[in-house]
């Protein structure tokens, strides 16, 4: 959808499907900072503080979004102060979510980061179906490691005991979570 640098041209707000925003280091890895779906924002800081792009966004699957060209959008802000109360409350939300996230992926083990992942999908837009809480998001194993700042052999480790735990159960649409106690307790650790 755009890569980091890229002059931020427009406002996009996802109106279906997925986005991954992420990022590349200098050494090829790519590390996913969120995955977006109906109703969020991208590239809303980037267009207000007239800056390049901050990461790149790429659509996981069919993708419909409401584009407002920069003058378009600042014209918007001014007529209307609770579009800037809405702006920014939900980038507080997603700087605070960040924020978590950075300390996460510094300090917490491995299974603990796959259990919240885990555990926000189920929340987020799990329902309840095929005996658990059906998040219909497939996610590879690199993708998995990316979002939880791990190796494909660790993320591929866990998935494999949790599936013959009856933990979490991997299908071609998505993942069904079929004992969030367990989450629960790894993700306290």
């Amino acid at each position: 959808m755009f890569s980091e640098g890229e002059d931020a041209d427009a406002f996009l707000a996802i109106v279906e499907g997925r986005v991954k925003v992420y990022k590349s280091t200098p050494a090829g890895k790519e590390i996913i900072l969120e995955i977006f779906g109906p109703g969020d924002p991208l590239a809303a800081v980037a267009v207000y503080e007239s800056a390049p792009l901050p990461a790149s966004a790429l659509a996981l699957d069919d993708v419909t979004c409401l584009r407002v060209e920069k003058r378009d959008f600042f014209e918007l802000l001014e007529r209307h102060p609770a579009l800037v109360r809405g702006l920014l409350s939900g980038l507080t939300i997603r700087l605070a979510e960040l924020t978590r996230r950075l300390a996460e992926l510094t300090g917490a083990r491995v299974e603990a980061r796959f259990a919240r992942l885990f555990l926000k999908l189920a929340h987020q837009i799990g329902r309840a179906d095929r005996g658990g809480t059906f998040v219909p998001m497939p996610l590879a194993r690199q993708e998995l490691a990316d979002l939880t700042g791990t190796t494909i052999e660790s993320a591929i480790r866990i998935m494999s005991r949790w599936e013959k735990e009856g933990v979490l159960h991997t299908d071609k649409d998505g993942f069904v979570v079929l004992d969030r106690a367990v989450l629960e307790d790894a993700s306290a650790t």
